[in-house]
C-alpha cells in the first residue's frame, strides 16, 4: 500500500490533488483521490477518506472525521470533532438549475460534535446542532437541535444523544427543561422541553 507522505505538518497520498492556496493543519491525513479546492481551510488533526472532495472556501475545523466518498460543498462549515459517514451528501443550492447563472449559495453548518451517518442528504440551508447525530440515509431537510437523534426520509426526531453518542434517558421535567441522563457514561444534559415534545407529538 503506498505510503501517505509528510508535507508541511500533515499527510497526503500521492494521488491527492491539494491547492496551493489551501490551508491545512498539522495532523491531518489526506488519503486516495481526495481533492481540495482554492482557499479551503482544514483544521488540525482531520482524516480525509478515498474520494473526498473539499470546495472552494469550505471551511473544516480540528478533529474532523469525513469518511468515503464524501463532498462538501461551497458554502457548507464543519465544526470541531465532526463525524461525517461514507458518501453522505451535503447540497448548496436550493432551486438548482443547470442553467441558472445567478444562484445563491446557502449556508449550512455541521457543529461541534455531531456526526452524520452513511448516506445521508443534507439539504442546503440546514444546520444540525452540537453532539446531534443522523441515523444512517437520513434526508435532513430542517434544522436539526443540539444532541438530537434523527433518523428516516424526511428525518424526524426519534431520542436523544450525548457527546459520547449514547442515548439519553429523561430522569426529570423541571420549569422549561427536562433531564436526561445519558444510559452510558451517566452525564446529564437538560433538554428545552419544546424540543423534547417533538418527539412525544409523533406517538400519539
Amino acid at each position: 500500500m503506498t505510503k501517505l507522505n509528510l508535507v508541511n505538518g500533515y499527510y497526503v497520498h500521492p494521488s491527492a490533488e491539494i491547492s496551493e492556496s489551501a490551508k491545512i493543519g498539522e495532523g491531518t491525513h489526506i488519503w486516495n483521490q481526495v481533492q481540495v479546492r482554492e482557499g479551503a481551510t482544514i483544521g488540525k488533526n482531520c482524516s480525509l477518506g478515498k474520494d473526498a472532495y473539499i470546495d472552494l472556501n469550505v471551511k473544516i475545523g480540528n478533529n474532523v472525521k469525513i469518511q468515503n466518498g464524501v463532498s462538501v460543498y461551497y458554502g457548507v462549515i464543519i465544526e470541531d470533532d465532526v463525524f461525517l459517514g461514507p458518501h453522505m451528501t451535503f447540497t448548496n443550492d436550493k432551486y438548482p438549475r443547470a442553467f441558472n447563472s445567478d444562484w445563491q449559495v446557502c449556508s449550512t453548518r455541521v457543529k461541534i460534535g455531531a456526526s452524520v451517518g452513511a448516506n445521508a442528504t443534507v439539504l442546503a440551508g440546514v444546520t444540525i446542532g452540537d453532539y446531534a447525530m443522523t441515523g444512517a440515509g437520513a434526508v435532513i431537510t430542517k434544522d436539526v437541535p443540539s444532541h438530537a437523534l434523527v433518523a428516516g426520509t424526511p428525518a424526524r426526531i426519534i431520542g436523544f444523544v450525548c457527546n459520547c453518542g449514547q442515548r439519553l434517558k429523561k430522569t426529570q421535567e423541571k420549569d422549561n427543561h427536562v433531564k436526561m441522563i445519558c444510559t452510558e457514561c451517566s452525564e446529564e444534559h437538560k433538554i428545552a422541553i419544546a424540543t423534547y415534545n417533538k418527539i412525544l407529538r409523533r406517538k400519539k
